[in-house]
């Protein structure tokens, strides 16, 4: 959204695209508690995830992770960019993540520097270094458990890594299978997003308003039909919203109100659809 559409409504950013300052991200209290036991998990290692359907939030908790985590200067932490990766490739992206110069087809040296690379960082800090996984249920098998051998030490009793691991349900469908299950037992904390109540929709949208620097954007009526009509689903929420405000800047209208939702939202009859019966 251009600068002459924020003026409009005197947004300092659109409130309802994905890339909001991380700042603005609603802190729910789940998502601190979760975030608060990574930190944690860092001083000893190990494996967390974040689980939920496409839209529940697993991208925002990520975020949010980040922030916190960034604020301990000595962290050293990994965000993987592909996770569908083969072997080779994975190692050469951990290779670029951790400033170590890795040669894939060599794994047995690869695994050496990475190892005391962490160690390193274990030693100079007594933090483990984080690696972070969005799209995890893209990884195949055979690279999860490369990535547990590589984190385990002194015969299974020390961790030289902290993993999160972020995915839909396919994530937990493939830790149940025979091969994935010494893995799925190191999950050590855990955070499944469920669908989302009305209530809470509301109160995303209002501190969304606020953040991005007009509350009264939407009519309190309006927030409450879009809230119900989401699904219990953040991302449906936005993108309805986002398509309200485009809508709205259009028309120029003043407020955004349950009238603009019936214009822009309206179903055409059935019979109409189909034309009169003859």
């Amino acid at each position: 959204m251009n600068q002459k559409l924020l003026a409009l409504y005197g947004l300092k950013w659109n409130p309802f695209v994905p890339d909001v300052p991380t700042e603005a991200l609603l802190r729910s209290p789940k998502i601190d508690t979760f975030s608060w036991r990574v930190e944690n998990l860092v001083r000893d290692g190990g494996f967390a995830w974040v689980t939920g359907d496409p839209g529940l939030g697993k991208s925002v908790a990520l975020r949010l992770l980040v922030d916190r985590l960034s604020a301990q200067r000595e962290l050293t932490i990994g965000l993987l960019t592909r996770p569908q990766a083969g072997l080779q490739d994975f190692y050469r992206e951990l290779g670029d993540l951790f400033e170590v110069q890795l040669v894939p087809h060599n794994r047995w040296a690869g695994t050496r520097l990475l190892r005391e690379r962490w160690r390193d960082q274990i030693e100079a800090s007594l933090f483990r270094s984080v690696l972070i996984i969005d799209e995890a249920q893209e990884m195949q098998p055979a690279v999860l458990n490369e990535l547990r051998l590589l984190c385990a030490a002194d015969l299974d009793s020390r961790s030289l890594l902290t993993v999160v691991l972020a995915g839909d349900q396919r994530l937990a469908d493939k830790f149940r299978a025979p091969d994935l299950l010494p893995l799925g037992s190191r999950i050590r904390v855990r955070l499944t997003l469920a669908p989302a109540t009305p209530q809470e929709l509301i109160e995303c949208l209002r501190h969304a308003l606020e953040q991005a620097g007009n509350p009264n954007l939407m009519t309190p009526e309006l927030m409450t039909t879009l809230a119900e009509h989401a699904a219990g689903n953040y991302r449906i929420l936005t993108t309805m919203a986002n398509e309200l405000l485009d809508a709205g800047a259009q028309r120029e209208a003043k407020q955004l109100d349950e009238k603009l939702y019936l214009e822009v939202f309206a179903v055409t009859p059935s019979y109409e659809r189909r034309g009169k019966k003859r």
